[in-house]
């Protein structure tokens, strides 16, 4: 993918900015809400080539010793499993994931809090699991009149029931496992308290998207929308800053809605006018100053509202996504002017399996798929007794890496009945076809006395942002292995097998 976006640039604008504002607002500390992902922010990689997903927790890690970093998780999620969608687990699970990532930086973790806490047995035993491993954990409640009864939001019975979370550092980071975690209640509640104890703070919000200094119908703009169809963000011009500055400016509803809230509680708390005049003026979002080739970014902008509408289609035949909002995906994509056809390796592996059904019967049930490496060309897979479509193209694309003919074996198929033997006969699996986790395990194994194998291994980093699609819903397993592997793979919404247990 060409380059558009220079990680650098950002880098030394955001952390520029983000100090600029404790000196401007000539407070002790500042309570900064980041949202979107602070690690592996594979959507603003892939609609802005060139940003490092972990571009932000660099940022706090230049920045480590004036920052420490509190996680919000809303308790309700806890109790319903709720799930990060690209790494398949609970928000609970990836709480903690977070807390080893940020140490991993050498970042200091203050707390974790439980907002909107109520007492739940299976909250409960989550705080114990954070407590017994020494994080310190902050119980805050459903803030009584919130939004409208100012009065009492700001009073002993609103925040002031919540306990102060002991902060030490001037920049405090508030983030947590998605939205509606409470990021923005943790962080005024902490105003109200450091007002309490007489002390300055201010608070302000990382963004990303939408991108305020980018028209509203940039493609980058509307895959932001694309990727919280379920949310139902609606990219907006923001209002507010139109007004106070003559100058448009993008924000999304539900900050432009809660804008005047906010503005009202920051006021009450600390008895002055609020130096915020929009939700743009709160946010600290510099990644537009870092677009250096503008149509680059359109295009992978155009690309993710595909992508998006592709993933919509198979979340809907899941039945985790509903009509209305398959149906905004779909129109976000007409909006642009794509169709899954603007997506290559789409129509490549619809056509390669419908080639190979036509060659015979056997392949009368087959799977395939394609991918596209980092030269343009694009290599295709297909599904047989031994492995799944995903593997078989992994294999393949490899061997196109190496050079390597397409009729070299780089796993001995002694290798595989072995270890179909084992899945079949041992452990007594329905389906002995191997995924491809275990063909990967398998070629590492021929690896250790096959040269070419070993050689073949170390292609895999190469497929790190290429492009994939599948005719059928890919595994659980084999999703993950895609992700792993940095392969932005897609689906058709059709099931592999009628099973609806998932054999």
């Amino acid at each position: 993918m060409k380059k558009g976006f220079d990680p650098e640039v950002y880098l030394e604008e955001q952390s520029k900015y983000i100090l600029q504002r404790i000196q401007d607002q000539n407070a002790e500390r500042l309570y900064l809400e980041f949202g979107g992902k602070l690690v592996q922010d594979k959507h603003a990689a892939r609609v802005l080539p060139g940003f490092d997903e972990n571009a932000k927790i660099k940022l706090l890690s230049k920045m480590r010793e004036q920052t420490e970093i509190i996680i919000c998780i809303y308790a309700g999620a806890i109790l319903t499993n709720k799930t990060r969608q690209d790494f398949g687990i609970t928000y609970d699970l990836e709480c903690m994931r977070l807390i080893d990532m940020f140490r991993s930086y050498d970042l200091s973790i203050n707390s974790v809090v439980i907002t909107r806490y109520e007492d739940q047995p299976a909250v409960n035993t989550f705080i114990n699991k954070l407590e017994r491993r020494g994080i310190k954990t902050y119980k805050h409640y459903y803030t009584k009149g919130y939004p409208t009864d100012v009065d009492t939001i700001c009073s002993d019975q609103g925040y002031g029931k919540n306990p102060y979370i002991e902060v030490t550092k001037p920049v405090v980071v508030v983030n947590g496992p998605g939205p509606g975690s409470g990021k923005l209640a943790t962080c005024l509640s902490q105003l109200y308290h450091e007002k309490q104890r007489g002390a300055k703070a201010s608070y302000a919000k990382f963004e990303t998207f939408p991108i305020w200094n980018l028209p509203l119908k940039h493609p980058v703009n509307i895959a932001y929308e694309a990727a919280t169809i379920d949310l139902k963000d609606v990219n907006q011009i923001d209002y507010f800053h139109l007004e106070k500055y003559n100058s448009p400016a993008v924000n999304y509803n539900r900050d432009l809605e809660a804008f005047p809230v906010v503005k009202r509680i920051i006021e009450r708390i600390t008895g002055e006018e609020c130096e915020y005049h929009s939700p743009t003026d709160m946010g600290v979002n510099r990644a537009g100053f870092a677009i250096f080739d503008d149509e680059a970014c359109r295009e992978a902008g155009r690309q993710e509202i595909i992508r998006r509408y592709l993933l919509a289609r198979v979340d809907y035949k899941k039945g985790v996504l509903d009509e209305d909002a398959l149906q905004r995906a779909k129109l976000l994509m007409d909006e642009v002017g794509v169709s899954p056809d603007d997506r290559p390796v789409v129509q490549k592996a619809i056509d390669y399996a419908e080639f190979k059904r036509a060659q015979s019967k056997k392949y009368e049930n087959v799977i395939a798929m394609a991918m596209q490496l980092p030269d343009g060309s694009i290599i295709t897979g297909r599904s047989s007794k031994r492995m799944v479509a995903g593997a078989a193209l992994v294999l393949n694309a490899i061997k196109k890496l190496s050079n390597y003919p397409d009729d070299i074996l780089l796993i001995s198929p002694d290798v595989i009945k072995t270890m179909q033997y084992l899945k079949k006969h041992i452990l007594h699996r329905e389906k002995e076809t191997l995924n491809l986790e275990e063909v990967l395990s398998a070629l590492t194994i021929s690896a250790t006395i096959n040269p070419m194998a070993s050689m073949a291994m170390d292609k895999l980093a190469q497929l790190n942002g290429c492009t994939a699609h599948c005719t059928a819903i890919l595994s659980d397993a084999d999703a993950q292995i895609f992700h792993d592997l940095g392969i932005d793979a897609t689906c058709e919404p059709e099931f592999a097998s009628n099973s609806l247990y998932g054999i």
